[in-house]
């Protein structure tokens, strides 16, 4: 099977059957998404959902966190993974935001990077997201299946990311991200992988490494 056809049918798969996959994060605004998003990395969207609502409470705007305290934002995000390091990120994030942006969170995936706590990654969620930008985030679960799938052999998240939006369509772009990590967090999870659940089980390379 050649890498179109690959592609043509998980593509056609999703869309039948996941046409309105969207992420997990709880959010109202383009500002809480980005805190999220920085929030999420390496930690689960569950956990992030539990410390958000009190988080937006106290911190609604760009302006209120970049005013905060790093001993008074912690008590919001000690549970989650890394809190001192995402609390110093979110301040500072805050305050370029402010400075750089007036309060308003870019579409310009360059100007996203150059938000401290923002990466690749987290600028591709936003840009999508938010402005339904043609762009492929790649996480640890899109990198999985993605390699699984036979759909990159790509050594790093930025030549998956090149490979993925070689082969999706523009317009499937913003939904694919979220094809491809909810189906990494639900079937083809990283220790054992639910095969028997996974509807590529028949023509998925690997599927003979977790029978």
């Amino acid at each position: 099977m050649t890498i179109v056809q690959r592609y043509a049918l998980a593509v056609e798969w999703f869309r039948s059957n996941r046409p309105s996959a969207q992420s997990e994060l709880n959010f109202k605004d383009p500002f809480q998404l980005l805190v999220a998003v920085i929030l999420s990395a390496q930690c689960t969207d569950k956990r992030v959902n539990m410390v958000t609502p009190a988080l937006f409470e106290r911190f609604p705007d760009a302006a209120s966190l970049s005013a905060a305290s790093f001993d008074e934002l912690i008590h919001f995000v000690k549970s989650v993974s890394y809190p001192n390091a995402k609390a110093r990120h979110l301040i500072d994030m805050a305050a370029k935001l402010l400075a750089d942006f007036n309060g308003d969170v870019p579409s310009d995936i360059d100007s996203l990077m150059s938000l401290p706590g923002v990466g690749r990654k987290t600028a591709n969620v936003i840009a999508s997201i938010v402005y339904d930008k043609p762009v492929i985030a790649v996480d640890t679960h899109v990198f999985r299946v993605s390699h699984r799938l036979g759909l990159s052999k790509g050594i790093t998240p930025y030549e998956v990311e090149l490979d993925l939006e070689r082969h999706i369509a523009p317009e499937d772009r913003p939904v694919a991200h979220h094809w491809l990590i909810l189906h990494g967090r639900y079937v083809c999870t990283a220790r054992a992988p639910k095969c028997g659940e996974c509807p590529f089980s028949s023509w998925c390379p690997e599927r003979k490494l977790y029978k």
